[in-house]
């Protein structure tokens, strides 16, 4: 599917009003007709881009010259969700060890300061998702979050998706979550994530993900329905006990 199948899908088979586009669906992020091309997709639809999944651009490598080739795809990318108007924007921490070395640390925290910087300059958030390697301990997305140390920088947060602290990995982390990622897996367990979100004050998306490959048009819809349902019985028991939920 391409992104303009995927927008279509997006707004008029599941009826929602943001997208969460990979950029691997865009079929070049250096043409800015094409980017506007895009862009014009979705304000015809009514559609808003809610994130900007970066692939290809995360930070850390050992070898400096892939750090510097994914530093230049970084840019790329985030003048594309410029362009595009994306309210947050993934990038990858890279290393595929847990441990956060001395020198992966200053780098990592280096980047993103800059990247938070931009971000903070144009209107958006960025920041890792709990995808692979080193971001998948939550002490080490804590340690990067807090020497970061600004508004627009958070994280995508991809429930249950820990190599450590399996338990409270979710709850650790979603205070810096903005924008989220609940896979199929999930699904049994979305009112307790939900609630992670309400205890934290959450005010951004929730991304339905699936990626089995066999029928997922529906699974999606499935998906899709089920989270429904239980935002919706969470916002109606909060109303009848005085609150709201966020």
């Amino acid at each position: 599917m391409d992104v303009f199948g995927y927008l279509e899908s997006t707004k008029y088979r599941y009826n929602l009003n943001a997208a969460d586009i990979w950029n691997g669906m865009l079929e070049n992020i250096g043409d800015d007709d094409y980017l506007t091309k895009v862009r014009q997709a979705m304000d015809e639809r009514g559609l808003h881009l809610a994130n900007l999944c970066v692939d290809g651009a995360h930070l850390w490598e050992s070898d400096p010259e892939m750090r510097e080739q994914n530093y230049r795809h970084a840019l790329a990318n985030l003048h594309a969700a410029e362009v595009l108007g994306a309210r947050t924007v993934r990038i990858d921490m890279g290393g595929r060890e847990s441990e956060l070395s001395e020198e992966q640390f200053e780098y990592t925290v280096k980047w993103y300061q800059e990247y938070a910087h931009r971000a903070q300059e144009n209107g958006y958030m960025i920041g890792p998702e709990n995808h692979w390697g080193a971001s998948r301990v939550p002490a080490n997305i804590k340690k990067i979050y807090e020497a970061v140390d600004n508004p627009s920088f958070g994280i995508l947060l991809h429930f249950e998706n820990w190599d450590t602290d399996e338990e409270n990995g979710d709850r650790l982390c979603a205070p810096y979550a903005f924008h989220t990622h609940l896979a199929a897996w999930v699904e049994p367990r979305y009112e307790d994530k939900l609630k992670i979100l309400a205890d934290t004050g959450y005010s951004g998306y929730l991304g339905v993900e699936h990626h089995s490959g066999e029928n997922e048009y529906i699974q999606v819809e499935w998906q899709l329905a089920s989270l429904r349902r239980t935002a919706s019985q969470l916002a109606r028991s909060k109303t009848q006990m005085g609150g709201e939920l966020g």
